[in-house]
């Protein structure tokens, strides 16, 4: 089958590879659709951390965003899998650990992360293996590209169920990036007021046109009363401006990752009585994702600017882009073109 390898900084090939084959409690799953997000970036341009703490190594098969048909089962898999139309999570634990046994397998320090993290190969190729265990099954109207958006999407809300916000409750999200953008959309799909912090440009100007109108800058930003903060940048000075905004007695919750660290005065999050949240995944969120996008209340679909074939993903990860695509921040694949 075809496959997107990185085998260095800056180098990558569509090669061809191997087919999986399912072990016992895996399947393979047809790959209709999968995401290009940040952490591939980073693997293309060699500044991912796993790269250089030997949680991930050269050569390796990205892509963790996807969504597919299950089309073989190892032995234990119930053959209903079979034809399923699924997505998964990529954290895979070792399922035995306490912290597996606790539904925390996300933290299992074994764990494995689906073209991420020792060695488990990505979505960016045709055909994919997955243990049943990290399936998640779409019903018909969750589509390839809906399907594919599941995993930043259980991110995001996450991200929201962190920040813990009443109907009417007013929320700033910094980082309008897709992470950001779907955080926007699950809290103002429950009720919260939702404010956005960005850069002047396309990027703020692109949330306006998906009806988020309080899109500032740090400029414009108003003294409001921000009952939650959610930082999903990778801007190293936004953790510590979110304590310094958010109420006291408010929420703040950081999924975005800085690429050198980011400082934040413990001595504010006391005085003002904060609540910090941390978030790493999707898990726990696949579905409650699937749910939101059948149900119509979020439809992430506007932010995949294009589709394109594994020969342009290296052009992607470089950080070209075509004109026609606009200012949508998602990428997406089809491994079968």
């Amino acid at each position: 089958m075809r496959a997107f390898v990185i085998t260095a900084p800056g180098r990558a090939l569509v090669q061809e590879v191997d087919e999986p084959e399912p072990g016992e409690l895996e399947v393979v799953v047809d790959v209709e659709r999968a995401g290009v997000c940040g952490t591939d970036i980073e693997f293309f341009s060699g500044d991912m951390t796993y790269l250089h703490t030997g949680q991930a190594a050269y050569p390796i098969r990205i892509g963790h965003e996807w969504s597919g048909v299950v089309t073989a089962v190892g032995d234990g898999v119930d053959p209903v899998w079979l034809a399923r139309r699924v997505t998964g999570d990529t954290m895979l634990g070792c399922g035995h650990c306490r912290r597996c046994t606790t539904s925390r397998q996300h933290l299992c320090a074994d764990r494995y992360e689906i073209g991420i993290r020792n060695g488990w190969p990505g979505a960016l190729a045709e055909k994919l293996l997955v243990p049943v265990s990290a399936l998640q099954p779409l019903p018909d109207n969750v589509d390839p590209a809906l399907g594919a958006l599941v995993e930043p999407g259980a991110n995001a809300l996450r991200a929201v169920r962190g920040a813990a916000l009443a109907p009417g409750e007013r929320l700033l999200v910094l980082g309008p990036g897709t992470i950001g953008l779907l955080v926007a959309e699950f809290a103002r799909a429950q009720g919260a007021q939702v404010h956005l912090l960005g850069l002047t440009g396309p990027a703020l100007e692109f949330a306006r046109g998906l009806g988020f109108e309080h899109a500032w800058t740090a400029e414009t930003l108003p003294a409001l009363r921000w009952d939650a903060i959610i930082d999903a940048s990778n801007a190293r000075a936004l953790p510590a401006l979110a304590l310094d905004l958010v109420e006291p007695g408010g929420r703040v919750v950081y999924i975005g990752l800085s690429g050198e660290p980011s400082l934040i005065d413990s001595r504010a999050v006391a005085l003002k009585d904060v609540t910090v949240v941390g978030v790493l995944s999707g898990s726990g969120g696949l579905a409650g994702a699937v749910d939101t996008y059948a149900s119509g209340l979020v439809d992430p679909r506007p932010l995949v600017a294009a589709t394109v074939g594994l020969e342009e993903v290296a052009v992607i990860l470089s950080g070209e882009r075509h004109p026609e695509w606009g200012h949508a921040p998602k990428l997406h694949v089809d491994p079968r073109r």
